[in-house]
């Protein structure tokens, strides 16, 4: 099920990639690893935003 395929970049670009890839790892690992870490930030902050909606819709309990 593996088709190469050319993904064009800057050399800069490159470059940095090849800094945050580990010893071993591919390139094609990497970029899935990076996909997650998107994906998760994504999900992080919809439930953060779904928090912040929950707080400001609730109405504060006074003590008296």
């Amino acid at each position: 099920m593996s088709a190469d395929k050319r993904i064009p970049v800057t050399e800069e670009t490159r470059k940095e990639l090849h800094e945050l890839k580990e010893p071993g790892e591919t390139y094609d690992e990497l970029l899935q690893d990076l996909a997650q870490h998107r994906r998760r930030q994504e999900l992080e902050q919809r439930f953060q935003a779904l928090e912040d909606q929950d707080r400001a819709e609730l109405t504060e309990l006074s003590d008296g």
